[in-house]
């Protein structure tokens, strides 16, 4: 792995590492350190298997998408694997845009621009954002000052999609960039990447694709609720309790723009639990710091090694890969 993304790693480590502590510092390390210590450990298999149930489905929905556009020449499903579950390893970068690393692996395979396959990161961050929505909507009830944010995301989303499926609209912005001394070179290969965004943001894709990533993330929701139920939370609407707490949490870590969003998805999540599961703060933070490794952390480990599997298949060719440029 190059010295810059082991570099990248560690420090998002770090970050999260100095995230939990101060968490626990804020909330109270003793109770947070009882919390770990109570924690029936025999509910983390079914947690680490949740998490993989999701990561199973959006491995399902990059290999449809490379497919449909027919960028998967040379690409067997075991590449396929290695591709998705590498890019993971770029889940701590600002709103997972590193995970266009997808792109300059496959780029070594055979050859597709990074221009036209780069789009199909993009979509898949839509249709996660617009299942989150969804698995956030259908817990509203439990938290209405919620509803604002969910309603402006909701619309800035639709109205992105809108302009997006507007020809006349992108060739103008196209014209434009087109034009401009200090863009004028990136032009052709932003047309590229806006004519396989069109195809793969078409209304019937989109649909399939967000039904796809609703059931996906809904296994890490459903994950979340095992953990509390592993700290001893019961109740009768505890899943949908924990479906609004993971999928607003990880909303807000999105939209925030930071690494991982780390720092306002562990905030929020322990927020939310004390508000509306309610729970102390110690067993709050608790349930939120396991999720996270149990998620993010869990994630970028799979991506750690799928790297390397790919560098031995790929040799050289992978190192290069790895500069995601071109």
């Amino acid at each position: 792995m190059p010295e810059h993304l082991r570099r990248s790693i560690l420090i998002s480590l770090v970050l999260g590492l100095f995230v939990a502590i101060a968490l626990g510092l804020i909330s109270d390390i003793r109770e947070v350190a009882a919390s770990f210590s109570g924690f029936d450990w025999s509910a983390l298999p079914m947690v680490l298997g949740l998490t993989l149930f999701n990561y199973a489905l959006r491995w399902l929905k990059w290999d449809y998408y490379l497919r449909r556009m027919e960028m998967g020449n040379g690409v067997g499903h075991y590449d396929s694997v290695l591709l998705f579950t590498g890019g993971m390893v770029m889940a701590v970068t600002p709103a997972k845009v590193g995970e266009v690393l997808k792109s300059a692996l496959l780029k070594r395979i055979n050859g597709t621009p990074i221009s036209a396959s780069a789009p199909i990161v993009l979509a898949e961050r839509i249709t996660d954002g617009l299942a989150m929505l969804l698995l956030m909507g259908a817990g509203l009830t439990l938290y209405p000052p919620a509803r604002p944010a969910f309603v402006a995301l909701l619309v800035l989303t639709v109205a992105g999609l809108l302009l997006v499926q507007s020809r006349s609209f992108m060739r103008r912005v196209l014209a434009l960039l087109a034009r401009l001394p200090f863009a004028g070179k990136a032009a052709p290969r932003v047309a590229t990447a806006y004519e396989s965004s069109q195809r793969l943001l078409s209304w019937r894709l989109l649909f399939v694709s967000t039904i796809i990533s609703v059931v996906s993330w809904f296994g890490e929701c459903a994950a979340m609720y095992y953990v509390l139920v592993g700290l001893g939370v019961h109740g009768e609407d505890l899943l949908l309790k924990a479906t609004f707490v993971f999928a607003a949490s990880t909303l807000f870590g999105l939209v925030s723009l930071l690494p991982g969003g780390l720092g306002v998805s562990e905030a929020s999540s322990t927020g939310l639990l004390v508000l509306l599961v309610p729970m102390a703060a110690g067993p709050a933070t608790t349930a939120t710091i396991i999720v996270r490794f149990c998620t993010l952390w869990f994630g970028v480990s799979l991506g750690i090694v799928a790297l390397a599997l790919f560098n031995r298949r790929y040799g050289a060719a992978a190192q290069e890969g790895l500069g995601v440029r071109g």
